[in-house]
């Protein structure tokens, strides 16, 4: 059954003003749609609703059960509306964003807590995947990765620059096995070689050459598909991981792992940003886009 909505409306107005004059005022219709809409809603109920008089208009035992339903629906209605007029457009509301793990721990985990404290209002829900999200079928706002190819209907921004990758082992490693010193080298060595998790390839050891570009096939006893994971391995000693230098700075720094051929490494593209241009003026999306731009210098450590 089709509701009547627009005579609920009406009927609910003109029991909480309490007179078809104030219902009419405060919809901004005329008096005399007032009364027509009423007559054609208690046609269709088949009784009254008011006991009309020329000094009151009163509710009849039909019309306070139907009051009772309608008043709080209509109320529901009200605020659904009005919340869906400023989602998006003020600083609070649910915020879903992917990224692959490398870009938590480079760039978002580091501005998460500044963020909340700043706009404590924005739920903030994040999906971790090396899989590139489909942001509309997803339900997602926002997605991360290196580089800015996405589909037209996206937007890409730049948020840091060309990503410093680096090949470390630990000094007992290196002490047993010497370190490489071509590229090429690696091929007798033990590497800790990555698994992307949504197609299953192993992720490429890429290395800048006289005459471009090229990949070396490494070999070793260990495969991961968590950057953290590999990182503990090479602390172990257990062979040389191929990472981003921002991920195991901490560890260069204190000596647990040391670089290795680092001129032989070609710089990424930098992390970027990726989101429908429907999401362009979102509030929450935009707050976290400025604070990330903003934070991203202190971030980002080891880039060019």
């Amino acid at each position: 059954m089709r509701l009547p909505l627009a005579t609920l409306e009406i009927f609910t107005a003109i029991a909480q003003q309490g007179s078809l004059r104030g219902a009419a005022d405060i919809l901004g219709i005329k008096p005399s749609t007032v009364s027509h809409q009423l007559k054609a809603l208690e046609a269709q109920f088949g009784k009254a609703l008011f006991i009309r008089t020329t000094r009151s208009v009163n509710l009849t035992e039909a019309g306070q059960v139907l009051l009772r339903g309608a008043a709080p629906a209509f109320e529901q209605l009200v605020e659904a509306y009005e919340n869906a007029q400023t989602t998006g457009h003020v600083a609070r509301g649910r915020l879903r964003l992917a990224m692959p793990e490398f870009v938590y721990h480079i760039l978002i985990g580091p501005a998460l807590r500044s963020f909340n404290k700043a706009y404590p209002e924005i739920e903030i829900e994040l999906s971790l995947s090396d899989a590139l999200s489909d942001i509309l079928e997803e339900g997602l706002h926002a997605g991360f990765r290196l580089g800015d190819r996405v589909s037209e209907d996206m937007i890409a921004i730049r948020l840091t620059s060309p990503m410093a990758p680096v090949i470390a082992a630990s000094v007992d490693y290196l002490q047993k096995y010497n370190s490489p010193k071509l590229p090429r080298d690696l091929l007798g060595h033990q590497c800790i070689r990555y698994r992307f998790q949504p197609s299953g390839l192993i992720a490429p050891w890429n290395f800048a050459g006289s005459e471009g570009d090229y990949t070396v096939d490494v070999k070793g006893s260990f495969i991961v598909n968590a950057l953290p994971a590999s990182i503990d391995l090479a602390v172990q000693g257990l062979g040389l991981v191929y990472t981003f230098r921002d991920l195991v700075v901490d560890q260069i720094d204190s000596g647990k792992l040391v670089p290795v051929l680092n001129k032989h490494l070609s710089n990424t593209p930098g992390i970027y940003i990726y989101f429908p241009s429907e999401y362009r003026s979102m509030l929450p999306l935009r707050l976290f886009l400025d604070h990330l731009k903003q934070s991203s210098g202190q971030l980002i450590k080891h880039v060019g």
